[in-house]
């Protein structure tokens, strides 16, 4: 969208999204956090939508323009003026019409520059707050002066929420843990640690017949309950952290741990978010293409050395963006542990192409890429049984292009990988273009 259009649009859907909540008065839940903040509005919804009409962020919907497309229950439009006029309709519609408004909506809220959530939440008012983790070095630092501003700005959420509200935080974050002098009612806590209220313990992989990983299992424990879960199809314990989430906003919202439970029986991972698919030759995926900062980075990298195989772990490493002066150290940080963790190492983007300078001299072990198309057309391996294969990076890197190639059934790609509408399969068959155009 041009500027000036844009910023009209961006006026024109917060004040209908300002009019939606004071008329309808839905119960509102905000996410933040610079790690897992859509898993757990995922987990949150699951729990949340058992016992109440609930209404979630479409994918990562968290901006200026995301936030008010979800409470109006638009898409976006991209660039098309057409789409952002019939969202406009749509929303006055929704102000005078709508007969069945949800009575809770779980909203993720971003933060890419200083004031962005504290923007948001002078008239979003969140009955709960819920900071998911910080990270060491937060993605999105580059556009703040320093990371006791990013910090800031994510606290910005709690301090929004009212004393009769909900605080929810992670407690093994101590960035997180320390917000909870911002709020004035009593936090409800959660993580690994013995200090919160919703505690995770136990937790261990669940392996297959022919030894490839399935899934995990931990227990959950709060006010003198334990509950097991189990879950097939993804991994980390990142994810346990999102089901703590949920867990602890369904108990702040009056469900019991069994009720709880049951809404989480069909509960997984989203498109590139540790997920667990077959790969050629009997190899197994581990597919975390959806994005990529150093604590997402090392979590996954450190799930993988934990994990039992058969045959060769291998890393596809792509660039981690919005990083500034920390980019070659973060960078440097990834590409260490993965060579600690893994027997073969290849990056993929310009930022990430220290992780191969740094282990020059050892060929046989790490290649670099320009992108994810020069990584799919000189492919270094022929995937074997038992392989366990990371696919990890930002969202611009578009790693989920190597998964696609790594697929045992890459037909299915379009129900099972991240960025598979139409949008970015325009933006995919416009780049294949220009790279014939150029080297013809």
């Amino acid at each position: 969208m041009k500027g000036v259009f844009k910023k009209i649009i961006i006026k024109v859907i917060e004040w209908q999204a300002r009019v939606v909540i004071g008329r309808y008065k839905p119960y509102i839940i905000a996410i933040t956090g610079n790690v897992g903040k859509t898993s757990a509005k995922e987990a949150v919804f699951f729990v949340i939508s058992s016992k109440h009409h609930a209404r979630k962020s479409r994918k990562s919907f968290n901006s200026e323009i995301g936030v008010p497309l979800t409470i109006l229950g638009c898409p976006t439009g991209w660039r098309d003026p057409i789409v952002w006029m019939s969202n406009i309709i749509k929303g006055f519609k929704v102000i005078l019409f709508s007969r069945n408004y949800p009575k809770y909506l779980v909203l993720e809220v971003g933060a890419d520059r200083p004031g962005d959530i504290k923007r948001i939440c002078e008239w979003l008012r969140p009955d709960t707050g819920i900071v998911t983790a910080i990270g060491e070095t937060p993605v999105h630092i580059e556009f703040f002066p320093s990371r006791d501003d990013l910090i800031s700005e994510k606290t910005e959420l709690i301090k929004a929420v009212p004393k009769e509200g909900v605080a929810i935080l992670n407690a093994d974050d101590l960035d997180v843990n320390n917000m909870r002098s911002h709020f004035h009612g009593k936090p409800i806590f959660y993580g690994f640690s013995g200090k919160a209220d919703v505690r995770a313990s136990h937790y261990a992989h669940i392996y297959g017949d022919r030894g490839e990983v399935k899934g995990f299992s931990f227990k959950v424990d709060h006010n003198g309950s334990s509950v097991p879960y189990s879950f097939e199809g993804f991994l980390g314990r990142q994810h346990v952290y999102a089901i703590l989430a949920g867990i602890s906003a369904g108990i702040s919202q009056g469900m019991n741990m069994v009720e709880i439970q049951r809404s989480l029986n069909e509960y997984s991972a989203q498109p590139g978010r540790v997920r667990i698919l077959k790969g050629k030759n009997g190899s197994t995926l581990i597919d975390d293409s959806y994005n990529a900062s150093p604590a997402s980075v090392r979590a996954v990298l450190d799930e993988i050395g934990e994990l039992k195989t058969g045959g060769r772990k291998i890393a596809f490493l792509g660039d981690m963006m919005d990083l500034g002066k920390f980019t070659d150290s973060e960078h440097t940080v990834a590409g260490k542990r993965a060579f600690e963790v893994c027997d073969l190492v290849f990056s993929v983007g310009s930022r990430a192409e220290v992780i191969t300078k740094m282990n020059e001299g050892k060929e046989n072990e790490t290649t670099h890429f320009h992108d994810s198309f020069d990584a799919i057309e000189n492919l270094p391996i022929e995937p074997s049984e038992g392989d366990l294969i990371l696919v990890k990076g930002s969202q611009a890197a578009r790693m989920e292009r190597i998964v696609e190639s790594l697929l045992d059934v890459p037909e299915k790609a379009n129900d099972l990988l991240v960025r598979q509408d139409a949008h970015w399969k325009r933006s995919d068959r416009s780049i294949i273009k220009k790279k014939k155009e150029k080297s013809i």
